[in-house]
């Protein structure tokens, strides 16, 4: 059964969606005072108003809401807080093993220390996971390449004129 529309209204007259979203709000207005009053039907309207306010999208009642008289504005939520995972410790014997490496440069002696140093910590650091594996890897490479360097020199240095006055000694004879 149906019940005949009040006198004077139009039946067919646009009537508001009950399922539309509530007009938003201005984002640039100026949020009223502590202890100013609220306007009814305000998004910050006190529960005993006679409209009741528009529900806020998620997340935005922390941001609306007027603290108790008496107490602090509330912080922030966690999740609006950006999160920053903890730095991975350094390998220390990584940073050693390259500065022996370069320093190998000047010392020939320390090039193959610090890469011998460069493969310990390599193996640290796979086992406890910490930050330094590009150091290691640079301090092995560095280090086998000075050394290997320093081998090739000490042989042209050394070893060459060596041969070189063995073999006039040997091509020498009198006629």
């Amino acid at each position: 059964m149906s019940y005949p529309p009040p006198s004077g209204q139009d039946p067919y007259a646009a009537q508001p969606d009950p399922y539309a979203p509530p007009p938003a709000a201005n984002p640039y207005a100026q949020p009223p005072a502590y202890g100013s009053p609220v306007v009814p039907g305000s998004p910050v309207a006190p529960p005993g108003s006679p409209v009741a306010p528009p529900t806020p999208p998620y997340g935005e009642a922390y941001k609306s809401a007027t603290p108790p008289a008496g107490q602090q504005p509330y912080a922030q939520p966690y999740a609006q807080q950006p999160y920053y995972p903890a730095a991975r410790p350094q390998n220390s014997m990584a940073l050693v093993a390259l500065i022996l490496s370069l320093v190998g440069l000047l010392t020939w002696i320390t090039a193959p220390i610090g890469a011998i140093l460069g493969h310990s910590a390599m193996k640290q650091i796979r086992q406890s996971g910490e930050d330094g594996e590009g150091l290691a890897k640079a301090a092995i490479i560095v280090g086998w390449i000075i050394t290997g360097l320093g081998v090739v020199g000490c042989l042209c240095a050394f070893v060459l004129p060596m041969l070189g006055i063995l073999g006039a000694v040997g091509s020498s004879s009198s006629y």
